[in-house]
């Protein structure tokens, strides 16, 4: 395994102010599509704003917008994080 890949963890994982880059996306669910359709592709880089007090929802800041992600639809990403 290289460098990067022990670096990956799942969304959920994130905490606020935290900059991560998507590594994969595993399922291919039509809710997955929708959201790979809103940006969220491998290699796309984003910063958490805020993060519920039980990590549900979670608001991101990526291509110049900002979205909010419930768990469950954060399920199928790995990110790692980056500086």
């Amino acid at each position: 395994m290289s460098a990067v890949g022990a670096l990956e963890m799942s969304f959920s994982k994130l905490q606020k102010g935290m900059h991560a880059r998507i590594t994969s996306v595993g399922s291919t669910s039509s809710e997955m599509d929708r959201l790979q359709e809103m940006g969220l592709t491998v290699g796309t880089t984003f910063r958490v704003i805020k993060v519920a007090p039980f990590g549900d929802p979670v608001e991101i800041d990526l291509r110049g917008y900002r979205l909010c992600l419930r768990k469950n639809e954060t399920k199928g990403f790995e990110v790692e994080p980056v500086e």
